[in-house]
């Protein structure tokens, strides 16, 4: 009965990197559960920096306190080994393993060093494979077992800016669907999610009030069922989070079939290129087409009638892997078309080579491993002057079951095709770049989406190269760059190993390389990047994402893993007529977005007993207190901010660090608190809380200190101040103290307001109290202002003011802020709070202290006009949008310092 509990006892959990966010809620659940539970956390920065025992302690204490079973482990996941032998050694079995441990290295493509890929590709590629690895045996003796690896929306659409994770998340997609089709006969079921939940990683790229609803706990039920012994799912793909829960999977067009024959040239396949993409008659697979099949029909097809050609005149194109099989055929087709070819092959390129100039053609030969992507893009790079296409063939197969898979095994593999898809197209990527064009194709294979017996290694590594070439296909399309990816099925010695001979002999290379010629031309028809083909035997088709309609879930307590199950079938359910293609993070977030505005419209009991628990829930969070959370800042940090906040080159003391006054502007007081860690949670103090009808009112700003330092390690210890009542919304007031670490001297307080819409009507106060500036209201006065400055935005001013630490998309991403009803993003509220803050400091002087409320939204590119009254000791402002007509900050004021001649 879905309505029954479900347990866990006597079953033992390792959940790693559980010291906080997703990773400690599965552990507090299993626990409470009657798990016993291995906790496991190596205690570093969410960007894998440092090492500390404090947060696995802390959340085995939790544990414990509470009467459950666990045990803390600080060992890298890369010490699979050991993390599994604590579970051995403490409960004397491992029934659940969740890799669940990660880390950001968040950087474009173009400045990306290969520690940013290499460490993502350790934590979590190797370590989940580690884990996995360490476990297997136990779960084959004892016949039992469920895995879940963790993906990420980055990894199944393609991120800008997260190549390397969008490679990592994606390859565990590959990874485990090989885990079940090899763990099925023994009872391990293995899943993988993509979650979206707030935690260490997302709170650097999402707003904190976004976070709020974001909470982990709306993703663990959807693991408790997968995990529970009463599932039968394996090898599935689940999208999670907010509330919301989808299955994905794989979707396959028809194709095109031509005759398999010297007619399939890429004009051919470019005549019949909307059978290509045609879904009308989708097929759902779950491993490679029946090639034969397709080549018998592909030969009873008549001659394909001639077509245009192609052309790759004083094209340079670079095969890797190109001395034989696929990347020999590739090498002939692209000379034969007029290309100048570059033979790259670990082995000998000669031979390839020396047939393409018998031919007539221009080829030359570079031995070296595509792991040695520098050497050989040097090499072209010196000999011709330019590189235009890619197509990273290269390729080994090490094929062993999991029992029997090794680390070499798993590592070469890994390296050979992920790896060396990286450093060739990292090399090159300058070039592509300067020369504003460029084609990429990407090799990677139906074991990679579908998953494969005795290939954890290749799919891990293979899925992969689809992840990287999405999130690159997005980095590159605004210079001319296009990067695709191909699944092809073709004899060659590599495949030797695992198809018949006759087999071998009759899937011709030939039968792969027109669409690959296609995709690399400028005919290539649009949209023309980063999508993924399957092609062999006369046939191409395109292969997407379908995912269900899914359940939605209030993002409450009521979402329990009984809810979820109790909801199952709506879960999986592909033929209701819900499903949808997604084909961004963005289209992916749209539902969860869904499910908030649905939550806020939803009716709920704001009164009596429920009234209660806010009340009880205000009173503990203000008693509250915060670890504080570390902000490092140096010059680099000053400079973007001023910049951020629209410093010019002509003002030296804001922008160069060797002028003798380079200094802070001191609204910067407003950015070490703004991913500090609170010690209560918004969505508990008030009901109906939806970060969609959040607005941020009006915030506060105190400077308790100067001159403020150029460079600082500082921390900020968050608190609640009040929660009022406005009936129809609820209004929170966060205060945030910020100290020098090394000193402990105070240097800001900030107060935030945040007015959020139809979270009121719970009984509490219904009126803020005097805080005096921080509650103040400033009128103008009835004269003209005594100063107005203007001063324009630049189209460029929400993408740099985001750099000093508010990643919020609203501000740069068109799709997310149409999602939030903006036609184009928006500029940050601070960051126009900065730009009026400016204003009375470089005419006023020093102030200790500034209140605003904002009025309104501002675009990047429109113009700001400060207003300014001095009375007193105080300057009176407003900031109107000179484009409009209208305040986008209203009720301001500053009191100065000495009067205002203060400097800092």
């Amino acid at each position: 009965m879905a309505g029954e509990q479900l347990r866990y006892d006597g079953q033992t959990v390792v959940v790693t990197g559980a010291g906080g966010g997703l990773g400690k809620a599965y552990a507090v659940f299993f626990a409470s559960r009657g798990a016993n539970v291995v906790v496991n956390d190596l205690g570093g920065s969410f960007n894998g920096v440092g090492g500390s025992s404090s947060m696995a302690d802390q959340v085995v204490k939790e544990i414990t306190q509470a009467g459950g079973k666990a045990v803390a482990n600080y060992d890298d996941v890369v010490n699979g080994e050991s993390i599994i032998k604590t579970a051995i050694d403490n409960f004397g079995r491992i029934d659940i393993l969740i890799n669940n441990a990660g880390i950001l290295r968040d950087i474009s493509f173009k400045n990306m060093k290969d520690q940013d890929w290499d460490l993502i590709m350790k934590v979590h590629v190797i370590g989940a494979y580690k884990c996995a690895r360490a476990a297997w045996p136990h779960m084959r003796k004892q016949k039992y077992g469920r895995v879940i690896n963790t993906s990420s929306a980055a990894g199944l659409f393609g991120n800008f800016g997260q190549c390397n994770y969008s490679a990592a998340k994606l390859s565990q997609v590959g990874f485990t669907e090989t885990l079940a089709k090899e763990g099925r006969k023994y009872n391990i079921l293995c899943n993988v999610i993509a979650p979206i939940a707030g935690s260490r990683l997302t709170a650097t790229v999402m707003p904190p009030e976004v976070l709020e609803v974001l909470k982990p706990d709306y993703v663990v039920p959807l693991v408790a069922v997968l995990v529970h012994p009463s599932n039968d799912e394996s090898g599935a793909i689940f999208e999670v989070g907010g509330g919301h829960v989808a299955k994905m999977r794989w979707e396959r067009a028809k194709g095109a079939l031509l005759r398999a024959d010297d007619s399939f040239t890429p004009g051919a396949l470019l005549k019949k290129w909307d059978n290509v993409s045609d879904f009308s008659e989708p097929s759902h697979p779950e491993g490679p087409a029946n090639f034969m099949e397709l080549l018998e029909d592909a030969q009873k097809l008549p001659k394909n009638p001639p077509s245009e050609d192609i052309s790759f005149k004083d094209r340079v194109v670079l095969i890797t892997g190109g001395g034989a099989g696929l990347g020999r055929i590739y090498c002939l087709q692209f000379a034969k078309y007029g290309a100048k070819v570059v033979v790259n092959d670990l082995a000998d390129p000669e031979p390839a080579v020396q047939e393409i100039k018998k031919s007539g053609g221009e080829a030359f030969g570079v031995k070296a491993s595509a792991e040695e992507g520098d050497a050989v893009v040097k090499a072209i790079i010196d000999k011709y002057g330019r590189i235009d296409v890619i197509v990273n063939n290269a390729g080994i197969l090490r094929d062993k079951s999991f029992q029997n898979m090794d680390d070499n095994l798993f590592n070469t593999v890994f390296n050979v095709h992920l790896r060396g898809t990286y450093k060739i197209s990292k090399a090159a990527w300058p070039y592509m770049l300067k020369q504003k064009y460029g084609r990429i194709v990407n090799t990677t294979s139906t074991s990679g989406i579908y998953g494969n017996f005795g290939q954890a290694n290749y799919a891990a590594a293979k899925c992969g190269i689809l992840g990287f070439s999405r999130a690159l296909a997005r980095e590159g399309q605004k210079y001319n760059i296009y990067v695709n990816t191909i699944a092809p099925n073709a004899g060659t010695n590599m495949t030797r190993s695992i198809m018949p001979e006759e087999m071998v002999q009759a899937f011709k290379p030939d039968y792969v390389a027109p669409i690959v010629l296609l995709m690399c031309s400028d005919k290539m028809p649009q949209p023309a990047t980063g999508r993924l083909f399957e092609s062999g035997s006369g046939w191409a088709a395109e292969t997407r994402w379908q995912r269900t309609g899914g359940a939605l879930f209030n993002a409450d307590a009521s979402m329990t893993p009984e809810a979820v199950k109790s909801k199952w079938n709506a879960i999986v359910d592909f033929d209701d007529g819900r499903a949808d293609h997604p084909e961004s993070s963005q289209e992916a977030q749209n539902k969860i977005m869904a499910n908030l505005v649905k939550k806020e419209k939803a009716s709920k009991k704001s009164s009596g007993e429920d009234g209660k628990q806010y009340l009880e829930a205000i009173e503990k969070a203000k008693q509250a207190k915060a670890e504080g959370s570390e902000f490092a800042y140096d010059e680099r940090d000053v400079i973007l901010y001023n910049l951020g906040v629209g410093a010019k080159r002509k003002d030296l003391p804001l922008v160069f660090e060797n002028d003798e006054k380079f200094q802070v502007l001191p609204t910067f007081g407003v950015i070490p608190p703004f991913n500090a860690v609170a010690p209560f949670s918004m969505a508990d103090l008030v009901p109906n809380f939806n970060p969609m009808m959040l607005l941020h009112g009006e915030q506060y700003l105190e400077i308790r200190s100067s001159p403020i330092p150029t460079e600082a390690v500082l921390e900020t210890f968050p608190k609640l101040v009040e929660v009022v009542d406005k009936g129809n919304a609820g209004i929170i007031v966060t205060g945030q103290t910020t100290k020098d670490k090394k000193t402990g001297k105070e240097l800001f307080y900030n107060e935030s307001t945040v007015f959020i819409r139809g979270a009121g009507g719970f009984g509490g106060a219904k009126k803020g109290a005097d805080r005096g500036a921080a509650s103040r209201v400033f009128n103008p006065p009835k004269r003209q202002p005594d100063m107005v400055v203007e001063e324009k935005t630049t189209e460029e001013q929400a993408c740099v003011y985001r750099l000093s630490g508010d990643r919020n998309p609203l501000h740069v991403d068109p799709e997310f802020s149409k999602v939030g009803g903006f036609e184009v993003p928006i500029l940050h509220g601070l960051c126009f709070f900065g730009i009026a803050g400016k204003h009375v400091y470089q005419n006023y002087g020093m102030f200790r202290n500034i209140k605003v409320r904002f009025a309104g939204t501002v675009l990047p590119g429109q113009t700001l006009a400060t207003e300014m009254w001095k009375e007193g000791n105080v300057v009176i402002l407003q900031v109107k949008v000179l484009d409009t007509g209208k305040l986008c900050i209203s009720g301001a004021g500053a009191e100065l310092v000495d009067g205002g001649n203060s400097k800092l």
